[in-house]
Protein backbone atom coordinates (compact mmCIF):
# COMPACT_ATOMS: atom_id res chain seq x y z
CA UNK A 1 0.00 0.00 0.00
CA UNK A 2 1.27 3.59 -1.49
CA UNK A 3 1.36 6.43 1.02
CA UNK A 4 -2.43 7.31 1.71
CA UNK A 5 -4.05 11.38 3.06
CA UNK A 6 -5.68 10.52 6.15
CA UNK A 7 -8.82 12.47 5.84
CA UNK A 8 -9.47 9.62 3.66
CA UNK A 9 -9.53 7.15 6.43
CA UNK A 10 -13.75 7.83 6.54
CA UNK A 11 -16.09 6.65 9.26
CA UNK A 12 -19.60 6.09 8.39
CA UNK A 13 -22.66 5.45 9.90
CA UNK A 14 -25.74 3.46 8.71
CA UNK A 15 -28.82 6.13 8.81
CA UNK A 16 -31.47 3.22 8.56
CA UNK A 17 -31.07 3.60 4.51
CA UNK A 18 -27.23 3.62 3.56
CA UNK A 19 -24.13 4.72 5.29
CA UNK A 20 -23.30 7.96 5.78
CA UNK A 21 -20.17 9.53 6.58
CA UNK A 22 -19.33 11.57 10.10
CA UNK A 23 -18.45 14.51 9.22
CA UNK A 24 -16.31 17.12 10.26
CA UNK A 25 -13.87 14.70 12.11
CA UNK A 26 -9.93 15.44 11.80
CA UNK A 27 -8.52 12.92 13.35
CA UNK A 28 -9.61 9.20 13.10
CA UNK A 29 -8.09 6.07 14.57
CA UNK A 30 -9.01 2.44 14.48
CA UNK A 31 -7.23 0.26 16.59
CA UNK A 32 -7.64 -3.95 16.77
CA UNK A 33 -6.63 -6.34 19.87
CA UNK A 34 -6.58 -9.35 20.97
CA UNK A 35 -6.77 -10.97 24.44
CA UNK A 36 -3.96 -13.80 25.03
CA UNK A 37 -4.95 -16.86 26.59
CA UNK A 38 -1.41 -18.01 28.59
CA UNK A 39 -1.53 -21.89 28.86
CA UNK A 40 2.30 -22.28 30.10
CA UNK A 41 2.89 -24.92 32.72
CA UNK A 42 6.19 -26.66 34.97
CA UNK A 43 6.40 -28.69 31.14
CA UNK A 44 6.57 -25.66 28.53
CA UNK A 45 9.22 -26.50 26.94
CA UNK A 46 12.50 -23.99 28.34
CA UNK A 47 10.02 -22.60 30.44
CA UNK A 48 8.81 -20.33 27.29
CA UNK A 49 5.30 -18.92 27.47
CA UNK A 50 3.00 -20.75 25.63
CA UNK A 51 -0.71 -19.34 24.25
CA UNK A 52 -4.12 -21.09 23.23
CA UNK A 53 -4.81 -20.02 19.71
CA UNK A 54 -8.09 -19.53 18.69
CA UNK A 55 -8.79 -18.37 22.09
CA UNK A 56 -9.24 -15.04 23.85
CA UNK A 57 -11.62 -12.10 23.06
CA UNK A 58 -11.24 -9.86 19.98
CA UNK A 59 -12.14 -6.05 20.16
CA UNK A 60 -11.88 -3.03 17.67
CA UNK A 61 -11.74 0.43 18.99
CA UNK A 62 -12.39 3.55 17.24
CA UNK A 63 -12.17 6.90 18.46
CA UNK A 64 -11.99 10.46 16.09
CA UNK A 65 -11.86 14.28 16.89
CA UNK A 66 -12.97 17.00 15.14
CA UNK A 67 -16.01 20.22 14.60
CA UNK A 68 -20.04 19.45 13.87
CA UNK A 69 -20.50 20.24 10.43
CA UNK A 70 -23.44 18.16 9.28
CA UNK A 71 -26.74 18.45 11.85
CA UNK A 72 -28.27 15.15 10.32
CA UNK A 73 -24.90 12.73 11.17
CA UNK A 74 -24.21 14.97 14.11
CA UNK A 75 -27.79 14.22 15.33
CA UNK A 76 -27.76 10.51 14.51
CA UNK A 77 -24.84 10.13 16.91
CA UNK A 78 -26.01 11.84 19.53
CA UNK A 79 -29.40 10.04 19.32
CA UNK A 80 -27.35 7.05 19.64
CA UNK A 81 -25.39 7.89 22.27
CA UNK A 82 -28.06 9.06 24.78
CA UNK A 83 -30.18 6.30 23.84
CA UNK A 84 -27.18 3.74 24.25
CA UNK A 85 -27.89 2.16 20.83
CA UNK A 86 -25.68 0.00 19.03
CA UNK A 87 -24.30 1.69 15.01
CA UNK A 88 -23.78 -0.25 12.19
CA UNK A 89 -20.95 1.56 11.28
CA UNK A 90 -18.46 1.02 7.80
CA UNK A 91 -14.90 2.60 8.63
CA UNK A 92 -13.17 2.57 5.21
CA UNK A 93 -9.63 2.35 4.67
CA UNK A 94 -7.76 4.07 1.21
CA UNK A 95 -6.87 1.01 -0.60
CA UNK A 96 -7.07 -1.56 1.50
CA UNK A 97 -10.88 -2.05 2.35
CA UNK A 98 -13.38 -1.06 4.68
CA UNK A 99 -14.10 -2.92 8.68
CA UNK A 100 -17.78 -3.44 8.96
CA UNK A 101 -19.82 -4.06 12.00
CA UNK A 102 -21.62 -3.13 15.24
CA UNK A 103 -20.41 -0.37 17.77
CA UNK A 104 -21.55 1.40 20.42
CA UNK A 105 -20.26 4.80 21.20
CA UNK A 106 -18.53 4.67 24.82
CA UNK A 107 -17.43 8.07 25.03
CA UNK A 108 -18.78 11.95 23.50
CA UNK A 109 -16.95 14.69 24.51
CA UNK A 110 -17.47 18.54 23.72
CA UNK A 111 -15.39 21.07 24.22
CA UNK A 112 -14.42 24.60 22.80
CA UNK A 113 -12.70 27.94 23.58
CA UNK A 114 -14.91 31.66 23.09
CA UNK A 115 -12.34 32.49 20.27
CA UNK A 116 -13.06 28.87 18.45
CA UNK A 117 -15.27 26.46 16.79
CA UNK A 118 -16.91 23.71 18.88
CA UNK A 119 -15.32 20.95 18.49
CA UNK A 120 -16.38 17.19 20.08
CA UNK A 121 -13.96 13.42 20.42
CA UNK A 122 -15.77 9.81 20.49
CA UNK A 123 -15.17 7.19 21.40
CA UNK A 124 -16.40 3.54 20.39
CA UNK A 125 -16.04 -0.06 20.80
CA UNK A 126 -17.11 -3.26 18.45
CA UNK A 127 -20.22 -4.76 20.13
CA UNK A 128 -20.10 -7.99 17.52
CA UNK A 129 -18.35 -9.62 15.21
CA UNK A 130 -16.59 -7.39 12.23
CA UNK A 131 -16.61 -8.23 8.61
CA UNK A 132 -13.49 -6.86 6.67
CA UNK A 133 -14.16 -6.60 2.91
CA UNK A 134 -13.72 -4.24 -0.45
CA UNK A 135 -14.93 -0.44 0.28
Amino acid sequence: MVAQKGKDLLIKVHDGNAYVTVAGLRTRKLSFNAQTVDVTDAESAGRWRELLGGAGVQRAALSGAGLFKDQASDELVRAAFFNAAILSLQVVIPSFGAVTGPFQISALEYSGQHDGELQFEIALESAGSLAFGAA
